[in-house]
């Protein structure tokens, strides 16, 4: 329960910040807003901290935390970070109304490569669904996944066409924190071109990834071909 407190003021204090509800791009102190959200002070700290992980937030010894103005200048248009990874809260489409076309959506037994992925025995199965994603009706995204049935039993087509990762948290309180992406560009597929209305001469975006739950397990195996106009991914580096 504390992890789903930290995440919840981790949540609203970037929607403030994104608001532009800080005055002097400054941040109230760590007891402040602790009085605040009325949690611990423990919580408010790895909320914090989390924040600046992310470089959306820094801390200046002896004045504060502030706002980091090159993440408002350049936000990324997927923005993966360390609590609820999924699309419907990582992508930033401000005045836009994001959209859910399920395509498939079955049960299968998990190939060698996605049992090995999701550290599933041989004989495990697994839902596999695609869906397309929409901004406004227009397509950009089509995703493939495959997750293990033994973490998700009551998994059906109404729950993929919203927010699975958020169903997974306000549903089961658990929490996909982690992922291992893998970020290419490939020629567009006949699929891509029907479904993101794309030329055959232009390219897709492509991210295969493997999504982790906040304790260590594998859920999801995922591969998702981006219209290359909504391609562009932004990541924060410290350099110790």
């Amino acid at each position: 329960m504390a992890d789903y407190v930290y995440r919840t003021v981790m949540h609203d204090i970037k929607r403030r910040i994104l608001a532009g509800e800080y005055e002097g791009m400054r941040l109230p102190d760590e007891r402040s807003l602790a009085e605040q959200y009325q949690v611990s002070r423990s919580s408010m700290k790895r909320a914090l901290e989390l924040l600046a992980q992310q470089g959306i937030v820094f801390k200046k010894r002896g004045s504060g935390t502030f706002i980091n103005p090159l993440y408002l200048k350049n936000q990324a248009m997927f923005r993966y970070e360390g609590s609820n990874l999924g699309l419907t809260d990582s992508f930033l489409a401000p005045g836009k109304k994001q959209g859910i076309k399920l395509l498939d959506f079955k049960v299968v037994k998990a190939s060698p490569e996605t049992a090995q992925d999701l550290f599933l025995s041989e004989n495990d199965f697994v839902y596999q669904f695609k869906r397309l994603r929409l901004l406004d009706g227009q397509p950009f995204l089509i995703e493939e996944g495959f997750v293990p049935i033994k973490i998700l039993p009551e998994l059906k087509e109404e729950i993929l066409q919203g927010s699975l990762f958020n169903y997974l948290e306000d549903a089961q309180n658990k929490a996909v924190t982690r992922s291992y992406l893998t970020i290419t560009v490939s020629p567009s597929s006949a699929e891509d071109q029907e479904e993101l209305q794309l030329k055959a001469t232009e390219p897709v975006g492509v991210m295969d990834g493997i999504f982790f739950l906040d304790d260590g397990t594998p859920f999801e195996v995922s591969s998702m071909r981006v219209h290359y106009k909504y391609m562009r991914f932004n990541s924060f580096v410290n350099l110790n």
